[in-house]
């Protein structure tokens, strides 16, 4: 449980943020995710990566979270300041907020390909679609992002 919590945390908890918008729920997204982990690992049977399997488990949680009648939207502006940070830090947080902004659906797809570096293949394990629409969600995702990116970003 030590390895997982070490390997997987911070990326859980960029996730569930992005997803839910708001650090404090995220943070308890992440300790519910890390409890049904360990009282299921051991139904783990290998059939995708773990981290498919982990993934997985945290969106479900976050997908409960914001089914619960007490869930309230937030200004993402407002909590921006909020989001756990990587080792990396990022200048201009534009993209960020338009990837909030998505649809749930289109915002899984891109965090999953591009901040997991996930395979077409294992997102379609973690969103529980078909390959094909995973495909279809990740193209339309990056042409709303191009359009609403179109004046963010110059060519010198």
């Amino acid at each position: 449980m030590e390895r997982i919590v070490r390997e997987y945390g911070d990326t859980l908890l960029r996730t569930c943020f992005i997803y839910l918008k708001d650090v404090h729920l995220a943070q308890d997204a992440v300790q519910d995710t890390f409890l049904k982990i360990y009282r299921n690992y051991d139904k783990f049977n290998a059939n995708s990566s773990e981290k498919t399997w982990i993934m997985r488990i945290a969106i479900n949680v976050c997908k409960d979270y914001l089914r619960s009648a007490w869930h309230r939207r937030v200004n993402v502006q407002e909590v921006l300041a909020e989001i756990p940070t990587s080792s990396e830090t990022h200048e201009d947080d534009t993209l960020l907020l338009e990837i909030m902004r998505l649809k749930p659906h289109y915002r899984e797809v891109i965090l999953l390909f591009y901040y997991h570096d996930m395979k077409i293949s294992d997102i379609a394990k973690v969103v529980g679609a078909p390959e094909s629409t995973v495909s279809v969600r990740l193209k339309r995702a990056r042409e709303q992002l191009k359009k609403r990116l179109e004046d963010w970003y110059e060519d010198d």
